[in-house]
């Protein structure tokens, strides 16, 4: 039988009115509001993290500074930590390389989506000739565990390190440290369905951007492979500090008008019994 042409379809479609039939003309209005006013901003040095907040309703850039560099992006709802972001779920629901008008979504029980996407100066870059994508969530962050596996060397300076670092001022620890979105990164898998990193295809300028659905608090590390141009394991691996390079986050408040109409979504309205209705007392 000859094989059919047609792509198969995704497993989580949207229906109309669901989270996934996202209001379009409200986030790029949301993006354009040539009234936003900047109220935080900071250079993130290479290999280092740091936590902020980003209030619901306010956007946040992620730039690049002065040239390409790969940053791993964690988030948590800032008033309950319990709820952070599953980038196996958004996967699923959006793509494992995300853009304008994907969402980043919750753990359960909450699932809801935590931002969205609304702005992404690599939008267009697509699919490259290897089957590279942007902005990925296939992978996670580079951690010490899996470099001592690897190498036999402690480094105290990876991704995961990083977050560890920046959300300890925030009561959190190394165990609330989660599955990444690794910006700018460029991934995929190859013939042998292996996952691949090339060289950030980022330039000075470019930026990412989110709405925060709620208040949330996020952290950021600069990856300490920089912009992923020399390999970090391997026969040919060697110390990459020669392109680590910073990373910008912006905060911005939006017009009022802006944001007229629109609410934070609430959280999965499920009522969580999973099946387990209590006996009869007697």
């Amino acid at each position: 039988m000859a094989a059919s042409l047609e792509p198969t379809a995704a497993a989580y479609q949207a229906t109309a009115g669901s989270f996934l039939d996202i209001d379009r003309a409200f986030y790029a209005k949301v993006h354009e509001d040539p009234r936003k006013e900047l109220v935080d901003s900071f250079i993130l040095p290479i290999r280092s993290g740091r936590a902020w907040k980003v209030p619901a309703g306010h956007l946040c850039r992620i730039t690049i500074p002065e040239g390409p560099q790969v940053g791993d992006l964690n988030l948590w709802n800032f008033n309950d930590p319990r709820e952070r972001m599953w980038a196996a779920r958004t996967r699923q629901l959006q793509a494992a390389h995300v853009t304008v008008f994907d969402r980043l979504w919750s753990i359960l029980p909450f699932l809801r989506p935590m931002v969205t996407i609304t702005g992404d100066s690599l939008k267009d870059y697509g699919k490259d000739g290897e089957g590279g994508r942007v902005h990925d969530l296939l992978g996670t962050r580079c951690d010490p565990y899996v470099n001592t596996l690897l190498t036999g060397k402690d480094f105290d300076y990876h991704c995961h390190s990083n977050l560890t670092r920046a959300v300890l001022p925030y009561g959190l620890t190394e165990f609330d440290v989660h599955d990444v979105l690794n910006v700018f990164q460029c991934t995929g898998l190859n013939d042998q369905d292996k996952y691949f990193m090339k060289a950030c295809p980022a330039k000075k300028g470019d930026y990412f951007e989110f709405f925060a659905e709620i208040d949330i608090l996020g952290a950021l590390s600069t990856c300490p492979g920089g912009d992923l141009s020399v390999p970090l394991w391997g026969p040919n691996a060697r110390d990459p500090l020669e392109v680590c390079r910073p990373l910008g986050v912006e905060v911005y408040k939006l017009h009022s008008d802006v944001l007229t109409g629109w609410e934070s979504p609430q959280k999965a309205s499920y009522a969580g019994r999973h099946g387990l209705a209590a006996k009869p007392w007697a």
